[in-house]
């Protein structure tokens, strides 16, 4: 699999511009030029960053699924994971109550 070229691929395909997405991963942009060019490997470190900024796990972006949610509804989810089901209840009626 070629890293660079798959994380431009996906950065394009959501509309973002290598400096958004380096802001959303806290790296810099010439990091992410680097990468897509296929100049430099990133580091595991690295590449979690660019693919969590993407909205990808690790294991989405190298089985070259599409995610099944977009990135914003895959994070939601993924914080309503880690909530109790009390706080899920509360969660659950504040975006009831929000949709009027």
């Amino acid at each position: 699999m070629e890293i660079g070229k798959a994380i431009k691929l996906i950065r394009e395909q959501q509309g973002l511009s290598m400096t958004a997405l380096a802001k959303k991963a806290g790296i810099g942009q010439s990091t992410i030029s680097h990468i897509e060019n296929d100049n430099t490997q990133p580091t595991f470190d690295v590449l979690e960053r660019i693919i969590t900024a993407l909205g990808y796990t690790l294991s989405d972006f190298f089985a070259g699924d599409k995610p099944e949610l977009e990135p914003d509804l895959r994070r939601l989810l993924d914080a309503a994971k880690r909530l109790t089901p009390e706080e899920r209840e509360k969660l659950t009626d504040l975006l009831n109550t929000m949709k009027g």
